[in-house]
Order: C-alpha cells, then sequence, then structure tokens
C-alpha cells in the first residue's frame, strides 16, 4: 500500500507540475501580448500552483517516513502542515492579484481591451484545468493523502478564473473593458476562498476532529463481528494526514480468563488494521458485559 500510495503521488504532482509550467508560460505571453491583465494574473496564479505542487509533494513524502523514537505514531500530520502552507501561498498570490486589480480599476488608463487570443487561452485553460484537477484529486482520495487532495483543489479553481477571463474578454470587446480588471479581482477573490477551504481542512486533520459517523460505523462493525467481542463503544479516531489511529472499547464476558481476553482484544485490533487500510494503529479496551463506569476522562487509552 505505501508503495502505492507514493507512486501515486509521485504521479500526480509530475502531472500538476508540467501542466502548470504550460500554462504558466502561455497565460503570461498570451496576457502580454493581447492585453489581458486578467489573463498575466493568472499565468501567476498557475505559477504558484507550481511550487505549491512541490510543496505537496514534499509534505506527501516526509508523511510516509515510518515511525520512530520521536514520532511513535509516524510522520503523517506533516501532509496537514505542508497543506498549511499551500495557504500561505494562496494568500500571497490573491493580495498580489487583488492589489493590481484595485488599482486599474481606480485608474481607467491602466486597462487595455484583451484581444481574441486571450479568449482561445481561457478556453485551453479551461480543459486543461479540468482534466488535471479531476485527476490530481482523484490520486489523491485514492491514496488518502490530503496534501495531494489540496493541491487539486487547488488546481480546480483556475477552472472558473479561466470561465471568468473568457467571459471578460466577450464583455470588454463589446464596450466595457473595465471588467477584465474586476474578473482578475474576482479570481483573488476565488483564490482567498479557496486558501480558507484547505486551511480549514487541514487544521481540522490536526486538530483531530471528529471523523464521519460512516467512518465509525465501519469501525464498529469489524470490532463487533470479531468472535465473543460485543457492543465497541467509546470509539476515538484521530488522523494523522493519509492514516488514522484508533481507540476503543469493546465488551466480553466477565468469565473469560486474561490470556482468552487478551487473545480476542488481539483479534479485534488485527481485524480493523486488515479490513481498514487508512488505520495503522489500533489500542482496544476490554470492558466486562453489563459493568458500567464513567468514559468522560480527558484522553482514554
Amino acid at each position: 500500500m505505501d508503495e502505492l500510495r507514493l507512486k501515486g503521488g509521485k504521479k500526480a504532482v509530475i502531472v500538476a507540475i508540467l501542466a502548470n509550467c504550460v500554462l504558466t508560460i502561455l497565460n503570461v505571453i498570451v496576457g502580454l501580448t493581447s492585453g489581458s491583465y486578467a489573463l498575466v494574473s493568472e499565468g501567476a496564479h498557475t505559477l504558484s500552483d507550481v511550487m505549491t505542487s512541490v510543496i505537496a509533494y514534499v509534505g506527501f513524502r516526509y508523511g510516509q517516513k515510518p515511525a520512530d523514537d520521536e514520532h511513535p505514531i509516524g510522520h503523517g500530520r506533516a501532509e496537514a502542515i505542508s497543506g498549511l502552507v499551500i495557504v500561505v501561498f494562496l494568500a500571497i498570490v490573491g493580495w498580489e492579484i487583488f492589489q493590481g486589480s484595485v488599482e486599474r480599476i481606480l485608474n481607467p488608463s491602466l486597462i487595455t481591451v484583451p484581444s481574441t487570443p486571450a479568449a482561445i487561452m481561457a478556453v485551453i485553460g479551461i480543459l486543461i484545468n479540468f482534466s488535471v484537477s479531476s485527476y490530481i484529486i482523484q490520486i489523491g482520495k485514492e491514496i488518502k493523502s490530503p496534501a495531494i487532495v489540496a493541491d487539486g483543489k487547488h488546481q480546480r479553481t483556475d477552472i472558473f478564473s479561466s470561465i471568468a477571463i473568457l467571459v471578460g474578454v466577450v464583455v470588454s470587446n463589446i464596450g466595457f473593458p473595465i471588467l477584465d480588471p474586476i474578473i482578475a479581482l474576482i479570481i483573488s477573490g476565488l483564490i482567498f476562498k479557496t486558501a480558507i477551504e484547505i486551511g480549514k481542512e487541514n487544521i481540522d486533520n490536526i486538530m483531530g476532529k471528529v471523523p464521519s459517523n460512516e467512518f465509525i460505523d465501519r469501525i464498529r462493525y469489524v470490532a463487533e463481528k470479531t468472535p465473543q467481542a460485543q457492543n465497541a463503544h467509546n470509539i476515538k479516531v484521530d488522523y494523522l494526514g493519509s492514516y488514522a489511529t484508533v481507540t476503543l472499547h469493546i465488551e466480553l464476558d466477565g468469565n473469560l480468563t486474561l490470556e482468552e481476553s487478551h487473545k480476542i482484544v488481539h483479534s479485534i485490533q488485527d481485524n480493523i488494521l486488515n479490513e481498514i487500510p487508512e488505520v495503522k494503529y489500533v489500542m482496544v479496551h476490554a470492558c466486562p458485559i453489563g459493568l458500567s463506569y464513567n468514559h468522560a476522562q480527558e484522553i482514554d487509552n
């Protein structure tokens, strides 16, 4: 599984970098020659995509390092941290585009009417960004990598940017050139929106936000189908990038010997690890059936 994740992550990053290098060059050249500030702004955005793809891959690779004495449950949070670094890059690029847009809106003499090549480039951008972002997000989900998924979502915002540029070129040429910097302003807004979404997702990951009910139900199902195990409860999950750690309580017959209980607990742990690939560490606490006690302690291992 780890080897497949590495291959998938590498493939996603190579595709993203190649696509964005091509788009950066084309957007800037066509933007400058056609007089479209919105397209030049998009070129700056795609250049930042190259950097964020590299950052995402660095975080992804570091997150695959095995556990050691200082990091006993691995380095998985490196992926979420790299996602936050991507947020910083997005915020910087968004701010630069925002400033340039406002300057042109306040000083219309700086505006030029974009020519037809800008519209053609916008269509090319839509097609490339849709294909590349869909591919990256798909790989990210398959290999359970928040860093790669974040990079794919970042790439997807360029679709809306290209659509906005296309509309802006058309409207500018029918007598409303002010729309070009307004479109660039919208692009900066989309970048800020993506930064906020990626930031929230990765902060939730780092802070250990409760996963979906479906994931908890999968853990409960696997635990309870183990022979003699009943009523899996107090299930807690902590995500570390692409994988998770799990603690849970299970009820067993109070008349079982310590050795028998020990074997059942380890069977439950092995079953969860084998049947739910994203779980890499499991701790199971055995409780006698019918015994009630307080589960409210802050940390329960």
